[in-house]
């Protein structure tokens, strides 16, 4: 996909037949979670946190992980179990983490995955930026004149 590498998807939600992809990329989709996790060297994820997706990334998933492989996880902290990743990366199943999200956020002081070497631990916030807080403060200006003269909010929690 660019630079040579081979991407395994698994997203249970997206028609396959349906999507352009560019000539060239090698890109097969597995029918589980376990398809692709077994073979992948590195699995990123990119889901939301909901009951379909809390702690997806469980004991069980990750002795099905290819052993050495990486874990990315750039979605939510609740969709790994953070106690069965130590263990992992502790017996070497994974060789490492790369975490942008933890539970809580922010993190304790004493979350034993911030101790390991094998761990590397960013501020989930690689969308603030300059233009995005002024964003940010503009949306929630508009949201707030929006209810206040009746209409209906633009974005909505439920």
């Amino acid at each position: 996909a660019g630079i040579g590498m081979k991407l395994l998807v698994f997203d249970p939600h997206i028609n396959t037949d349906e999507l352009d992809i560019p000539a060239g990329w090698d890109i097969r989709f597995g029918a589980s979670l376990q398809d692709v996790v077994g073979e992948a060297d590195a699995v990123t994820l990119h889901v939301p946190l909901t009951d379909e997706t809390k702690q997806m990334i469980d004991a069980e998933t990750l002795a099905e992980f290819k052993r050495g492989s990486l874990l990315v996880n750039v979605s939510r902290g609740g969709v790994v179990d953070q106690e069965a990743l130590y263990d992992a990366l502790q017996s070497g199943q994974l060789a490492g983490a790369a975490l942008d999200v933890l539970v809580p956020e922010p993190p304790n002081w004493d979350e034993p995955l911030l101790k390991l070497p094998n761990v590397i631990v960013t501020p989930h916030m690689a969308w603030r930026s300059e233009n995005s807080g002024r964003q940010m403060q503009s949306d929630a200006a508009s949201e707030v004149r929006r209810v206040l003269v009746g209409e209906p909010p633009r974005w909505r929690l439920v």
